[in-house]
């Protein structure tokens, strides 16, 4: 029950803030700080569950920041409650529906919206009744799927309010029955069993929506969506501070303060900040150097096949016929659902039998099975993003193309992709980011001498050393981001050039 609230709370708050408000606004309107509301995004994106929870701790503990710095006693018995924790997990996930939605805003068919003018239609009617959500749906469905998803399976949350707030979730009951004695792989199967199910009803819900409406709304009218000026930027502007300052600068402000501490113990005072943390990040034989690299590799590997996979498995769902569509659908989920110490074990079960060794592919205990972990959870991320993405363009393009004597490939490489440039992005940088901090996956799967940060910094917090911990978690996240901005933006530029050269 516990799993089922957070997950729905989460799911409807998340998919109304990240898609219904922020999303719109940031395509529609243009303002100063839109840029940051871009960042933030991607910054909760990758940033792993239990860094966002262990700031929110520190700021609204007993002996946290709100009450050492600001003087804020209520805040402690606010977050330390379902609503509460609902709140934290909204402010830590909007973020798929929001990037899920704005993809879905790059095209504009204007002719809808002139026609419902003609009729009478304010701008603000003719948007909310014909675009949003109507045309919009699929990604309002694949982005609040995502949401859901990732809330119910989340590890990170509970774990780290455990000593905190006794808040019981499925994720962390079945880490429980596996890892105090006595063991109960029993009640892990039963439980995870449960898990998988409420998945499947919720992807069953999904496509039962989306085959009952027509979504494909592109044609040779579409155009590109420009953010207009507005006189009121200012207000989208001092809106939207507030909330990253609440979103972002909480959690991250507050790992933030605790990185440049000595000593969590000694409070926030002048004589107890230091630089010594940073320092030893960039040591040559730091851990956590060697960790982010091996955790930057298996993300980038993970990035690229899971957004090839993704795109066929997104191909077979909305352009074919296959029969066995919902069972391929089902699976490409599995490893969302199945929470990553679960899927960490199965994975020691499958590639640890002996007879694999005679086929050189007993992988236990090598960085394959980290890698092959990590596109796993990668595709149905990648999924859901092309499915909305692709439902919204008619099957009668790439027909077209086929009479014309396109093969498959081409259709795909000079239709399909064009069309969901954005998505593509999207999709291939979002798996890549949540590869990084793949906390659970890590932790179960990685191999002797072969560490990965999310690993390294669990162990820095395990051993309580908080400020080298946040200190790289600072870092590495920051690092991250930028470079996520960057290669977007160098991708976007590139294609917008060749699409005015065209």
């Amino acid at each position: 029950m516990n799993s089922l609230l957070l997950a729905s709370g989460t799911a409807i708050l998340g998919t109304a803030l990240g898609g219904g408000a922020l999303a719109i606004i940031r395509s529609t309107r243009s303002f100063k700080t839109a840029v940051a509301l871009d960042f933030t995004a991607w910054t909760l994106l990758i940033l792993p569950s239990f860094i966002l929870a262990q700031g929110w701790i520190l700021f609204s503990s007993g002996k946290g920041i709100a009450n050492q710095l600001f003087g804020i006693t209520w805040v402690t018995d606010f977050i330390f409650q379902p609503f509460g924790l609902i709140m934290i997990m909204t402010l830590c996930k909007f973020s798929y529906t929001y990037l899920a939605v704005n993809a879905a805003l790059e095209w504009n068919v204007k002719r809808y919206g002139e026609a419902a003018r003609l009729c009478g239609a304010t701008n603000w009617t003719s948007f909310w009744t014909i675009h949003a959500p109507p045309l919009l749906l699929p990604a309002f469905l694949s982005g609040g799927a995502l949401i859901f998803m990732d809330t119910i399976g989340d590890f990170g949350l509970p774990a780290s309010l455990a000593a905190v707030y006794n808040f019981p979730t499925l994720p962390y009951s079945i880490y429980t029955a596996l890892y105090t004695a006595p063991i109960r792989f029993d009640m892990a199967g039963v439980l995870s069993l449960y898990l998988v199910g409420i998945i499947i009803i919720a992807m069953g819900i999904q496509l039962w929506i989306l085959k009952k409406g027509k979504f494909n709304f592109l044609n040779e009218r579409a155009e590109r969506t420009i953010a207009k000026k507005s006189r009121f930027s200012w207000i989208f502007t001092a809106i939207n501070i507030i909330f990253l300052a609440v979103a972002l600068g909480i959690p991250v402000g507050s790992n933030l303060i605790v990185s440049f501490m000595k000593t969590m113990g000694n409070g926030i005072s002048f004589g107890n900040f230091t630089l010594a943390n940073y320092q030893e990040l960039f040591q040559l034989n730091s851990t956590m150097l060697e960790g982010f690299l091996h955790s930057l590799q298996i993300a980038l590997v993970a990035g690229i096949f899971g957004l090839i996979i993704g795109f066929l498995i997104g191909y077979v769902l909305i352009y074919t016929d296959f029969r066995l569509s919902p069972l391929v659908d089902s699976l490409s989920i599995i490893s969302l659902a199945v929470p990553g110490v679960v899927l960490g074990i199965g994975y020691i079960f499958v590639w640890n039998q002996p007879w694999l060794q005679f086929f050189n592919l007993q992988l236990y205990g090598t960085p394959w099975i980290l890698l092959l972990a990590s596109i796993a959870s990668a595709i149905p991320i990648v999924t859901r993003l092309m499915i909305s993405a692709m439902i919204k363009i008619p099957s009668s393009l790439l027909s077209s193309a086929a009479l014309q004597g396109a093969s498959l490939s081409k259709r795909m490489i000079t239709i399909l992709a064009p069309l969901m440039k954005a998505s593509l992005i999207t999709a291939g940088l979002t798996a890549f980011g949540t590869s990084i901090f793949d906390l659970a996956i890590s932790t179960i799967l990685y191999p002797p001498n072969f560490i990965t940060l999310p690993v390294a910094i669990n162990r820095a917090f395990d051993d309580l050393n908080y400020g080298y911990a946040t200190a790289a978690t600072i870092m590495s996240g920051t690092f991250i981001v930028l470079f996520m901005m960057m290669i977007r933006c160098s991708i976007e530029k590139m294609l917008n050039v060749r699409f005015l050269k065209q």
